[in-house]
């Protein structure tokens, strides 16, 4: 490469990195800076006890009140990528199996984000989520994750207007839809979704519910961004600026994946240090579905740096995840919650988050889907950890086994 090309190419990656221009953002981790028009309820930052302990009464008391003096169903969706795929099929096996409640309260990262609101309005939204699942999704990559990574150190915000990711969530996110989540948190339901702040380095759990119900195109908007923020993984897909604004300025917020720093979630951090906040959802029942694997078999890592980074952040993703899940079962035991998961086993085939090709994400789909019309999707955290502390690779053309295929659970018939 000729000297005046090499430094070219070194501008244009100094200027991708630092040029794109923005308002500041909050001074403090912790403020009353929110979305223009947006009641102060309408997000929360997951470290924050004072606004944890403002609106937990009101907060679970709501899901209660929806329960209609029943049980409390609970449903986490974890991150994956394409491997949402999983979920989406057992969420629509579910219903097929007679077996899916009415969840009072769902959460999302990530790809469980994009799950999220058609678990929350539940089967009639069935076909829209398979839809969203299955169909042809590969121009969300249009290159290597390497030459993605590169795309986004030259166009940190992307090249257009509007990037891929944006554009398929735009589809799915109708008024119809909007309405609709307005409809059920009006009853007490609850919807949130995390996203992980840049600036703050912090995850902000939004309540989805409440953005619907503020109406009109200003919710669709931030209801569809939040979706896109929090499924934007760093250096595959563009960071969601979101402004926000308190009683002196406006400013910017940097906002990705959920994932980053909350791979799974039921309750915001602080809420281990306020149990008493708790006890309306003591009895629950917690379905935590985790769209991909907690261990993955021994290989050989290439030595190429895009092979040690993807190495890494699944290493990193795995034990994250493992964390949340222990912590949850901790915090289930002490509410005394029915707590059953599911996953996709450390065995099955060629599993690859960033594979959205039809042919495998409609496999992970009538995986998920299968196990959960057999009954044979759920186990208990402790089995799953314990299943996913020693793998071995898999034996070619084996098909994978049902995550519950020794423990058939009945507890959702």
């Amino acid at each position: 490469m000729r000297a005046r090309q090499f430094w070219l190419v070194c501008l244009i990656l100094a200027g991708g990195c630092t040029a794109t221009s923005r308002r500041a953002a909050p001074t403090t981790a912790i403020n009353d800076a929110r979305p223009d028009g947006f009641a102060p309820d309408v997000r929360l930052v997951t470290t924050d006890l004072r606004g944890f302990a403002l609106h937990a009464p009101s907060f679970f008391a709501g899901i209660r009140n929806a329960a209609g003096g029943g049980k409390v169903n609970i449903l986490a969706l974890s991150g994956g990528g394409s491997e949402g795929a999983f979920g989406a099929g057992a969420l629509v096996g579910m219903t097929r199996a007679h077996a899916r409640p009415q969840f009072e309260l769902v959460t999302g990262v990530s790809a469980g984000a994009l799950i999220a609101p058609f678990a929350f309005l539940g089967p009639r939204w069935d076909p829209e989520l398979e839809a969203a699942f299955t169909s042809d999704h590969r121009y969300l990559m249009s290159g290597s994750p390497g030459w993605n990574f590169m795309t986004r150190l030259i166009f940190p915000l992307g090249r257009k207007r509007r990037d891929p990711l944006f554009d398929m969530v735009d589809h799915y996110v109708t008024p119809a839809l909007i309405d609709a989540v307005a409809r059920a948190a009006a009853t007490g339901r609850r919807l949130i979704i995390g996203t992980t702040d840049l600036d703050t380095e912090e995850t902000v759990l939004w309540n989805m519910g409440a953005i619907a119900e503020h109406g009109g195109e200003a919710a669709r908007a931030l209801f569809r961004d939040v979706l896109v923020a929090s499924a934007s993984v760093p250096g595959i897909f563009p960071p969601v600026l979101i402004r926000v604004r308190d009683e002196r300025r406006e400013y910017d917020e940097l906002h990705v994946d959920g994932s980053v720093t909350t791979t799974v979630f039921t309750f915001p951090l602080v809420a281990n240090l306020r149990p008493q906040d708790l006890p309306p959802l003591r009895g629950s029942r917690l379905l935590m579905i985790v769209n991909g694997q907690l261990a993955s078999a021994p290989e050989t890592t290439p030595l190429n740096t895009v092979a040690v980074l993807a190495r890494s952040f699944s290493a990193a993703l795995n034990y994250k995840t493992r964390d949340a899940i222990l912590g949850t079962i901790s915090l289930a035991g002490r509410l005394g919650m029915q707590f059953h998961m599911t996953l996709l086993p450390a065995d099955f085939p060629h599993a690859n988050p960033v594979d959205f090709t039809p042919q495998f994400m409609r496999k992970l789909f009538d995986y998920g889907e299968r196990c959960a019309e057999e009954g044979r999707l759920w186990i208990t955290p402790e089995r799953a950890i314990q299943a996913n502390t020693h793998v071995d690779p898999a034996a070619p053309g084996i098909e994978p086994a049902c995550p519950g295929a020794n423990a058939v659970d009945s507890a959702w018939h």
